[in-house]
């Protein structure tokens, strides 16, 4: 224990000396810097490490002695500062601290916190201050660098026209900035927000009632699962429109899990939204468009349909009529001809149709290219003869090379190509085909080019080449065409992920390039693909016995050319009913072996005497073989999902009719 003379302090030289030493140690060692103003004297003491660091020599720390120097060590632009705040000092005899920039040696300024007290004389003023100086450089540039964030954060939010909200928990609501409110017309002062009530629950009362549930939802999905918050919703603005807000945040959770706080930004989405709505009113139109387009289509192929199935099929019995003369063969073929051609016309915009609408089924597959050029070659050959052309065809060796393709569609723009090569041609031309194989960056390719030497493209037409109903100048030279057929063939080979591109020369010919897929490996003897050719002309019945057919159809002409064909055969009895009440009758009085249903009957259509004939147990078993006008695809397809036994569109071809005939009779 201390004695009270043990307590005194040592006050010996050497202990004071001790004490110096520590002391200088300490101001040396620590990086601050020391400063005592003796007012009365006007002379500034400065010592520590700091002194040294801005490159002041002891020479030039005795010379900043005299305090008349000292504010020429300090930034021009802090020296008002520092002396309002020595003055507050020496006033009020508070303690003094403030942040001032000094001058090094170097020219330099660093950035430094000053703290000091001041000590009284006996008659009560201030005698001297007393403090200490160190380097914050670091702190303001951290605090410059937090700025410049935050300054770039509220640019970027302002260009970008979000509002910012917050939520904390204990904190009471959220917090709304200004442009939250700017979107629906409010200003954050506006007396209609500041009636003391939660802010969130003003703007919660402002959101239009479907969407509210949907946001409490999403929120509290997003707390129990941490799911992404990212909610658009109506809102009432203050003139008492409505507009959309893209709401989206993200939580913080204390340790618990529980939320803690909450950020986010509002979107105001408006514009986009009824962007939106115009696009989906437009698609909506187009659709509404592209649905009259097709059932337009739909019904003048039936109504086209109608005339020529008896047209056609009128024409079709003289070939089976052996007593005509040359000259009257002669005459059913142009009336045939005529006839096929408006048909052809009738198909190709039903196919333009259903390329540009999407609904061109395809069936991908190989397909040996040498196979369908020999059966173009056969069908164009006849024209070939007319027209005095040659057609040749050089394989190159891929005689057994396969290419990815729809077999039908393939030949479809195959045979046009060859086609047009005749017909556009001059006597004594010709049209040849050469194979090559080709290999891009895409893969291996077989190419198909069709050459001819007739009467080319002038280059001003060239790029109309692919326009629908566009001829190109051949609609005065008497040949026949739609002006579809190239548009068609382009689109398909495209389909089929092939590639079509010509080159022509007015009045020397031109040349057509289609670049198939290749299919590799692929052997001939294991598998063999290609088209089955339509039954032949002239179509013989081939059953044994008396067979009864009920022709149900309420069209006089298509009435009197069935009865006209089946006169022609002894063993076939033709019933006919013209509407649909007494052809359910008749099929159930009579049990007709084969019943020939048309669609479009008045009362009940095809599809509903189908479905009675389906659910009579006297005529379920009874085979029925529709046959319409409706010659769409989704109407064959329609008819064979019903239950027809067969589905023949109008006009018919005789041949298929006997055909199916053959097939259902035995």
């Amino acid at each position: 224990m201390l004695t009270a003379d043990s307590r005194q302090p040592d006050l010996s030289t050497h202990t004071l000396q001790q004490q110096l030493d520590r002391y200088q140690r300490f101001s040396r060692g620590n990086g601050y810097g020391f400063w005592e103003w003796n007012l009365e004297s006007q002379r500034v003491s400065l010592v520590g490490e700091l002194w040294s660091q801005l490159g002041y020599s002891n020479d030039d720390i005795a010379d900043l002695g005299d305090a008349k120097k000292m504010p020429a060590l300090i930034h021009p632009d802090d020296r008002r500062g520092v002396r309002l705040n020595l003055h507050s000092q020496l006033k009020f005899d508070l303690p003094l601290i403030l942040e001032c920039r000094l001058r090094a040696v170097s020219g330099s300024y660093v950035w430094t916190q000053v703290r000091a007290n001041s000590v009284h004389g006996d008659n009560g003023r201030v005698k001297l201050i007393s403090g200490i100086v160190f380097d914050i450089t670091a702190l303001k540039r951290a605090e410059e660098a937090l700025l410049d964030s935050q300054a770039r954060q509220e640019r970027i939010i302002a260009a970008s026209n979000d509002g910012i909200w917050e939520w904390e928990a204990g904190a009471g609501g959220i917090h709304f900035s200004s442009r939250c409110w700017e979107h629906i017309g409010y200003s954050s002062d506006d007396d209609a927000i500041n009636q003391g009530e939660n802010r969130f629950h003003v703007w919660r009362s402002l959101m239009h009632a479907d969407d509210v549930r949907a946001f409490d939802r999403a929120l509290a999905r997003h707390h129990k699962y941490h799911e992404p918050f990212d909610i658009e919703y109506r809102i009432t603005t203050k003139s008492g429109d409505t507009r959309w807000i893209r709401a989206r945040g993200k939580a913080s959770y204390d340790a618990n899990g529980a939320p803690a706080r909450m950020s986010g930004t509002n979107m105001d989405i408006t514009s986009l939204k009824r962007a939106e709505e115009r696009v989906i009113q437009a698609k909506e139109a187009a659709e509404e468009a592209n649905q009259a387009k097709s059932e337009f289509l739909s019904s003048m192929s039936h109504e086209l349909r109608t005339p020529l199935n008896a047209i056609l099929g009128f024409a079709q019995l003289f070939e089976y009529d052996g007593s005509l003369s040359v000259e009257q063969q002669q005459n059913v073929q142009e009336i045939s001809k005529a006839g096929q051609h408006l048909l052809k016309l009738i198909g190709d915009v039903l196919d333009l149709s259903k390329v540009e609408a999407g609904r061109m089924s395809l069936l991908l597959e190989p397909v040996l290219a040498s196979r369908v050029i020999k059966e173009c070659f056969a069908l164009v050959q006849p024209l070939a003869e007319i027209k005095g052309v040659r057609i040749d065809c050089v394989l190159n060796d891929f005689e057994n090379t396969y290419i990815q393709a729809d077999a039908v569609r393939f030949k479809q723009a195959l045979l046009n190509l060859i086609s047009n090569g005749v017909k556009y041609n001059r006597p004594g031309g010709e049209v040849i085909i050469n194979l090559f194989l080709r290999q891009t960056s895409q893969g291996h390719f077989l190419r198909i080019e069709v050459r001819d030497s007739g009467l080319g493209i002038a280059l001003h037409k060239q790029a109309e080449m692919f326009q629908p109903f566009n001829r190109l100048g051949a609609e005065c030279s008497g040949i026949e065409g739609s002006g579809v057929g190239l548009v068609i063939t382009k689109r398909l080979i495209e389909m089929m992920a092939g590639q079509i591109s010509f080159a022509s020369v007015e009045n020397e010919g031109s040349t057509f390039l289609l670049d198939m897929p290749l299919v590799q490996e692929w052997s001939l003897p294991s598998r063999e693909t290609g088209i089955i050719p339509p039954p032949e002309r002239a179509q013989t019945l081939s059953v044994i016995g008396h067979y009864r057919i009920l022709y149900i159809e309420d069209n006089p002409s298509n009435i009197r050319l069935m009865q006209q064909l089946f006169v022609r055969f002894k063993t076939l009895t033709l019933l006919v009913e013209e509407e649909s009440f007494k052809g359910l009758y008749q099929a159930r009085t009579t049990l007709p072996d084969v019943i020939i249903l048309d669609i479009n009957l008045p009362g009940l259509d095809g599809f509903d005497v189908l479905k009675v004939l389906q659910q009579d147990a006297a005529t379920r078993d009874i085979p029925v073989l529709g046959l319409s006008a409706n010659a769409m695809p989704r109407d064959i397809e329609r008819g064979l999902d019903a239950g027809f036994n067969e589905y023949l569109t109008k006009p018919v071809e005789l041949d298929r009719l006997i055909a199916a005939l053959n097939k259902l009779l035995n």
